[in-house]
C-alpha cells in the first residue's frame, strides 16, 4: 500500500498576528467544510493546551499555526464563522482549541462516524487506509509538541492529518446516508458543540499505578500527600508529574516512610537528580501525613456519587445484578441488530445507572425520561428504551 504523502508544499509556520490574518481572509474566502486538528505534548507537559492548530479548507489550503507566540485564534473562529468543522477524534481538541478561542458552531467527527458504522479500526491511519487505499505515518503523534522549533518531518505529518479529512469526510457521509445512519451521526455530532472535557475525577490521586499495594489508611494518606505536593509541582513547571517523580517512587515512600529529612535522602527513590531537587517539598508531604488524625485519613474505597463496582452486586445486591445482566444482553442484541458497538448504541453508565436505579413506575417512557435527562440522543432513546424497561421489570 502507497504511503501518503503531501499534495501541496509544506506551508511555513505562521508565528504571528499578521500572518494569521492574511490566512484568515482567505480562509473567509474559502468555501465547504474547514479540517481542524491539533497537537499537544501530553506525556512532557503538565498542561493540555495546543502547540500547534492545522487548518485546511478549500480555497485557502493548509495552515500550521504556532497558538504558543499568537495566544487568541479568535480572528480564526470568525473567518470560519458557521461552516462545519471536520476533527478526527473531536473529544481530544475540542477544550485545548476552546482555550485559545475556537468554537465550532458545526462539527463532523471522522473517528465517531467509524464507530457508528461499526468498522473494525477507526484510528485516522486505518480510516486512510479503508477509504484512501493508502498508509499514513503516525511516527510522532507522541512526540513533544512543545519543542521549537519544530522539526520538518514532525509538520509534514500534522499537515497531513488535516489534508486527508476533507476527502475522508464526505466518503464516510456517504457510507452513513447509505447505512441509514446520517440523522444518529447528526445527533452525535451535535451533541459534541457543547463538550468541554472530561469532568475532573474527585479524587485524582486514587489513580496512582500500584496503589493496591499501600495497605491501611495511613499508607494512603501519605499517597495522596506525597502526590498532592507533585501535582502542585508540576502543574507551576507544566512538567507531566510522571517526570517529576514517578509513581513507584510514591509507593515506595507511601509504604516505608523515613522518618527524618536524612533517611528521605539516603532513600533509593532521591538517588536520581529529579525527584532530589524537591527533596523538603516531599519530607513535608510525608511530614503532614504522618501526623493527621486517624479519623482525617482517606479511607480505603473511594467516595462516590453513583452505584458501586457492579463485580459487588452479584454478592451484595443481587436484584441489581440481575437487572444489569438482562439489561447488558438486551443492548448487546439491538447494537449486533443495528450493526453498531454497544457502547455507541448506549453508553455502559446509563445501563448501570437503570439497573441499580430503575425509574418509578418502569415503562419505555420513564426509561426515556431518565435516559434524555442524561444525555442519552433521541435515536439512541427510541432504540433501547422501550426493551430496556421490559428487562428491568421483575421476572
Amino acid at each position: 500500500m502507497p504511503r501518503l504523502s503531501l499534495r501541496d508544499p509544506l506551508p511555513p509556520v505562521i508565528e504571528d498576528a499578521d500572518a494569521l490574518d492574511a490566512y484568515c481572509g482567505a480562509v473567509a474566502a474559502g468555501s465547504g467544510p474547514v479540517a481542524l486538528d491539533a497537537e499537544r505534548a501530553s506525556g512532557y507537559r503538565y498542561s493540555q493546551r495546543a502547540y500547534l492548530v492545522q487548518v485546511r479548507r478549500e480555497g485557502a489550503g493548509t495552515a500550521l499555526v504556532d497558538p504558543i507566540p499568537i495566544g487568541d485564534l479568535t480572528p480564526l473562529d470568525d473567518a470560519i464563522g458557521d461552516s462545519e468543522w471536520i476533527l478526527h477524534a473531536a473529544t481530544q481538541d475540542l477544550a485545548c482549541l476552546a482555550e485559545i478561542g475556537l468554537q465550532p458552531r458545526k462539527l463532523f467527527d471522522t473517528e465517531l462516524a467509524g464507530r457508528l458504522l461499526n468498522l473494525p479500526r477507526v484510528g485516522l491511519a486505518s480510516l486512510v487506509e479503508h477509504y484512501l487505499d493508502h498508509s499514513l505515518a503516525k511516527e510522532h503523534s507522541a512526540a513533544d509538541w512543545s519543542t521549537r522549533p519544530l522539526p520538518e518531518p514532525w509538520l509534514v505529518y500534522a499537515a497531513l492529518d488535516v489534508e486527508v479529512l476533507i476527502e475522508l469526510r464526505d466518503l464516510i457521509a456517504a457510507d452513513l446516508e447509505r447505512a441509514g445512519k446520517t440523522e444518529w451521526a447528526r445527533q452525535d455530532f451535535e451533541a459534541l458543540l457543547s463538550f468541554a472535557g472530561a469532568a475532573p475525577r474527585k479524587e485524582p490521586w486514587r489513580r496512582t499505578s500500584g496503589i493496591h499495594r499501600a495497605r491501611g489508611r495511613r499508607a494512603l494518606g501519605l499517597v495522596q500527600a506525597i502526590w498532592e505536593a507533585r501535582d502542585e509541582i508540576a502543574a507551576e513547571r507544566d512538567v507531566t508529574p510522571g517526570r517529576i517523580l514517578p509513581d513507584s517512587s510514591i509507593l515506595e515512600m507511601a509504604r516505608t516512610p523515613p522518618s527524618n529529612l536524612g533517611e528521605l535522602r539516603q532513600m533509593k527513590v532521591m538517588r536520581n537528580r529529579g525527584p532530589r531537587r524537591f527533596l523538603s517539598e516531599w519530607h513535608d508531604a510525608i511530614e503532614r501525613a504522618l501526623g493527621m488524625p486517624e479519623e482525617d485519613l482517606p479511607g480505603s474505597s473511594p467516595r462516590r456519587d453513583g452505584p458501586p463496582p457492579p463485580r459487588a452486586w452479584a454478592e451484595k445486591y443481587p436484584d441489581a445484578a440481575d437487572r444489569l445482566g438482562r439489561s447488558r444482553e438486551v443492548i448487546a442484541e439491538l447494537a449486533e441488530k443495528h450493526d453498531l458497538p454497544a457502547e455507541n448504541l448506549l453508553g455502559p453508565a446509563f445501563v448501570r445507572g437503570l439497573a441499580w436505579d430503575p425509574p418509578d413506575p418502569i415503562s419505555s417512557e420513564s426509561v426515556g425520561v431518565v435516559l434524555a435527562a442524561g444525555g442519552a440522543r433521541p435515536w439512541q432513546i427510541e432504540l433501547t428504551a422501550a426493551s430496556l424497561a421490559t428487562a428491568l421489570l421483575p421476572e
